[in-house]
């Protein structure tokens, strides 16, 4: 974000001829006479600068030059009739044709408007001009680079045309119309008013802009007579002169601070206003995740409805999966609904982003445990086979579900021996089995009811370990008939689902799969009212009785806890590229961004070696996919081309991709929509 800045102004005026001091005069007769006898002076003010000058909602002058000039009448007595100029490039024609006394908002240039014949007065407001860029754009004074100025702004293409030769000027006819051509790479950069500047990048849209401390020019602002540029007439160049001066003298009264508070004052009032479309681009993280979800949940729908074998089948399972999507989805959009009728109560919006954001988070889930449940009935989940300590895995199981059940005054009780605490097995479907359960139990059980943990091994005579976890609650209980199909998906009893206890219905089918998968079962008993007991078992090899590089693991992640690789992101979509960037550089990482493969592997042929630690490699990309990338990068001539780390950042997430991308070379792999936290914890590596 860009801070406010406050220059320190000129307090006196140049080549001004006060009256003598002993009557305290700042006008001369002449002067005070011709203020006395003059009409409303026509002023055209430079239009869309906000918040140095625009038009108001009351249709006049307003920003900073309007505090200024308000000031001036009051010191001097002239008063001034404001008219915003067009857009484009305006000539002395048409500003005597239209009887325009003064010209606002022009670019201070003593001898540059001397040698073309034109009035100006001394700088009423003096700041800088400053370059924005694309956050990451390197800039140098010889490279040659494409600027946007807006139309008119003829001081600075002198400027640059001396000092900055290698720079191709292109005109846009609004300010706007330059910060959205640096935005969309039309351009490489723009120079524009510091406060202009600093209005702008308060909109999301620009967070990819950055103010690059490269170049700083004065941005002095002054006002110029409207006169003919030939002289055919002394007397309207004589009275033109007299206007200018009783301008410079009024200018000279205004002291620095005085300035420095009227610039204080119109920038705070007139601070950038978020609107509707900005609180969506904001929260675009939502939307992206809503639009993922919807077309992956109708690919897997469609195939998920060819695998059942009879019409019912079908029916049954189109209409439950029809209502479990319309159910989030029409929330989603009542609630965009409501954004747009409350925007300006920012408490409703906070409230409504809040419900949009769980909403999203549950039918994230929904697709998630669709796709679960889809590589399950396919064969397509490879369980790591990895040392596990179970000792560890259970309480951090325990502590993970603690708290909820002490929030609702459920007792939380475990029973725990192990005679083999290290199998071999995958941590994480067993602890997400156990989770499972273990959620159900909590939202099924009233307050001050009680929950239990029990868990036993045994040795099979084949030497596998088989560990028993028997969960059991004393809540609501569930039916007999239920029973029968609680791991069928899209299962849940009619009563739980209107008491408020919302779900997939997935949960307890992939459990079940799951448990299989682990030469084990998952079952449940349970009685109305009474409670539950659901039995988890599996079979695993027994393991050494340590964990193999844990103790490096730990040392590993705490040594390099504070370390930021510069990541290198390649992704074709602009919009996701662009979101993956931001997010990244929120969390403290600096960031490059390549839109194709071969962009990616240039970027990385031509950086220091060791300069980028991670690439995250999007797999479908023109010129050269994600695969063909990482096996060019991997096929470098240099010492870091086989250590950086290169993970798939894809939406294609089946057993095939993945074995393909590790094929390539690939260290691993992140599906999207993306899981932010999960990412991180993958970056820092």
């Amino acid at each position: 974000m860009v801070l406010l800045t406050v220059p320190v102004l000129c307090g006196a005026a140049e080549d001004i001829a006060y009256a003598a001091e002993t009557d305290n005069r700042v006008y001369t007769d002449e002067e005070e006479e011709y203020i006395k006898n003059a009409e409303t002076l026509k002023v055209g003010y430079v239009r869309d600068r906000k918040p140095v000058s625009f038009c108001g909602e009351n249709g006049e002058l307003s920003g900073i030059s309007r505090e200024i000039f308000d000031r001036i009448s009051q010191i001097s007595g002239l008063k001034f009739e404001y008219i915003e100029l067009p857009e484009g490039d305006v000539t002395y024609d048409y500003l005597l044709n239209e009887g325009f006394d003064l010209v606002t908002g022009v670019e201070y240039n003593k001898q540059n408007q001397k040698a073309r014949g034109i009035l100006i007065s001394d700088p009423y407001l003096s700041s800088r001009k400053v370059i924005v860029a694309r956050d990451g754009l390197s800039i140098r004074s010889d490279a040659k680079l494409t600027v946007a100025i807006s139309t008119g702004s003829q001081t600075i293409r002198k400027v640059l045309a001396e000092q900055y030769p290698n720079f191709e000027l292109v005109d846009y006819p609004t300010i706007e119309a330059c910060f959205n051509a640096v935005r969309n790479s039309e351009v490489d950069l723009l120079i524009q008013n510091q406060y202009v500047v600093e209005y702008w990048l308060y909109r999301p849209v620009y967070s990819n802009l950055k103010v690059v401390p490269v170049m700083e020019l004065d941005d002095r602002l002054c006002f110029s007579a409207v006169t003919p540029l030939e002289k055919t007439d002394n007397s309207v160049w004589e009275e033109k002169e007299l206007l200018i001066s009783i301008i410079n003298k009024s200018i000279a009264q205004i002291s620095a601070g005085e300035n420095a508070g009227y610039i204080i004052e119109a920038t705070a009032e007139n601070m950038y206003e978020y609107t509707f479309l900005d609180v969506l681009y904001q929260y675009r993280y939502t939307i992206i995740i809503l639009t993922a979800a919807f077309v992956l949940t109708g690919l897997l729908l469609l195939r998920a409805i060819n695998d059942r074998a009879d019409a019912k089948a079908k029916g049954d399972f189109l209409s439950t999966m029809s209502h479990e999507i319309r159910t989030p989805l029409n929330g989603l959009i009542s609630l965009n609904y409501l954004m747009a009728q409350n925007i300006e109560d920012k408490d409703k919006i906070a409230n409504y982003l809040r419900q949009s954001s769980i909403v999203s988070e549950y039918l994230l889930a929904l697709v998630n445990n669709i796709l679960d449940m889809s590589k399950l009935q396919a064969g397509e989940i490879e369980l790591e086979q990895k040392n596990v300590d179970l000792r560890l895995l259970l309480e951090t199981v325990v502590f993970i579900e603690k708290s909820g059940m002490e929030d609702k005054g459920i007792n939380l009780n475990t029973d725990i021996e192990l005679i083999h605490p290290i199998v071999i097995g995958d941590a994480v479907r067993i602890q997400q089995i156990l989770v499972n359960i273990l959620d159900n139990s909590r939202k099924y059980t009233q307050e001050g009811g009680n929950v239990s943990i029990r868990v036993r091994q045994t040795k099979t005579p084949e030497g596998d370990i088989e560990t028993t976890t028997d969960i059991t609650d004393t809540g609501r209980g569930m039916s007999e008939e239920f029973q029968k199909k609680i791991f069928d998906p899209f299962t849940q009893e009619r009563d739980t689902v209107s008491q408020g206890n919302q779900g997939t219905g997935l949960g307890m089918a992939i459990c079940s799969l799951l448990a299989k998968q682990m030469r084990g079962s998952l079952k449940v008993e349970s009685k109305p009212g009474e409670g539950s007991c659901f039995t988890f078992s599996f079979l695993a090899k027994p393991a050494s009785s340590e964990v193999p590089g844990s103790n490096a693991d730990k040392a590993r992640q705490t040594e390099n806890a504070n370390i930021k690789p510069r990541i290198l992101v390649a992704e074709d979509n602009e919009l996701n590229g662009q979101i993956l960037v931001e997010l990244l550089e929120g969390e403290g990482f600096e960031v490059s961004h390549a839109l194709d493969g071969r962009e990616a592997l240039e970027t990385f042929s031509d950086s220091r070696e060791g300069e980028y630690g991670i690439i995250l490699m999007d797999l479908m990309m023109p010129e050269m996919n994600g695969f063909e990338a990482a096996e060019a990068i991997r096929a470098l001539k240099r010492s870091d081309a086989k250590t950086v780390k290169i993970f798939a950042c894809t939406a294609n997430s089946f057993k095939e991709d993945r074995d393909k991308a590790f094929a390539s070379g690939m260290d691993d792999f992140i599906t999207k929509p993306l899981n932010v936290n999960e990412l991180l914890d993958k970056l820092r590596y």
